[in-house]
Formats: C-alpha cells, structure tokens, sequence
C-alpha cells in the first residue's frame, strides 16, 4: 500500500515538473500577434508585400525581424512602421507560408498564402530554404526569460515535490507529531 501512496508522489511530482519544463522549454515567446501584418495576405510569386508593424498596439519599439521561407529575412528600422519583400518566385501556388515577426525576444506569427489554385501534390511540402541558416546570436540558454518566470517555475516545482514528500511520510505514519 505504502508503494501505491509513493508512486502516486512521485507520478505528481514529474507532472509538475513536465508542465513547467514545457511551459519555459521554447526558445521563442510568442503572443498574440496584435499590431503586425502582411499586406496583401494572398499574392502570386515574385509579387511583393508590405510588412507592417504598429509600435503602439504591439508595444514593440525597437527594430523588428521578419523572416519567411518564402522571402527571407527583412528588418523594419527602430523608427520606421513598414518594409517591403519580394516573394521568390519558385513559392508554390495555394501554400500557405509562416512569416515571423521578432522584436525584443519576441515574436508573433502571420500567414501569406500563395495565389495562383491549388498545388498539383496537395500533401503538405516542407518549405525549401534556399538561404544558409541564421546564425551567430549568442546569449545564454536562458535567454529570453526574465526572472519572475524562472522564479515561479522553480517555486511550483519545490513546492510540487515538498508536498508529495509530506503526504507520503504523513500517510505512511513516519512522520512524528
């Protein structure tokens, strides 16, 4: 019986631990994606769009980083709201691209779809990156994450395993009074 009370501790002791560990394990922070945009959503390839940020709904006041498998990566300057991007055009008609703003540690998705009907194959294709990896951006392993959130989640933690360590010595009678 003592085994099934133990067991039991140890079980919410590493669901607790997995839910924090889940919830800090992304090295981007997304939210909601208020204040940017992609102007026209739909375009044919080799068409352009513009990017746009608004500094007073995202709150982001800093220069901005767009990247796309259909386009690259662009910056919107510090002081500036908007940029623009040409589509390659080797980008497959009716696919849907991810275009990823980042300000700050930061970062909010957008979709672009590709004009032009359907895919001939309508499985899913991994982009293609004709462009060499983005590298070289340092920091520590623990960057983008603030304090409080690296404090709380290793408070919920202590406090996850100390309660499974009390209730198993109370209900097993080791514990003296």
């Amino acid at each position: 019986m003592r085994a099934i009370r133990v067991a039991s501790a140890a079980l919410l002791g590493v669901c607790a631990l997995t839910s924090c560990a889940a919830a800090v394990a992304d090295d981007d922070h997304y939210v909601m994606s208020t204040g940017y945009s992609v102007m026209p959503s739909t375009v044919a390839a080799g068409g352009q769009v513009t990017l746009r940020v608004d500094r007073g709904a995202s709150g982001c006041t800093r220069s901005v980083t767009v990247s796309s498998a259909v386009f690259g990566t662009v910056f919107i300057p510090q002081g500036s709201t908007s940029t623009t991007a040409q589509i390659d055009w080797n980008a497959v008609p009716g696919m849907s691209y991810r275009v990823t703003f980042s300000c700050g540690g930061v970062s909010a998705i957008k979709n672009l779809t590709i004009a032009g009907g359907h895919p001939v194959n309508p499985a899913p294709q991994p982009p293609y990156y004709h462009r060499g990896v983005h590298a070289g951006e340092g920091g520590s392993s623990l960057a983008g994450l603030d304090l409080k959130e690296i404090g709380l989640g290793a408070a919920l933690v202590a406090a996850s395993i100390g309660a499974a360590y009390r209730l198993s010595r109370h209900r097993s009678g080791e514990e003296s009074a």
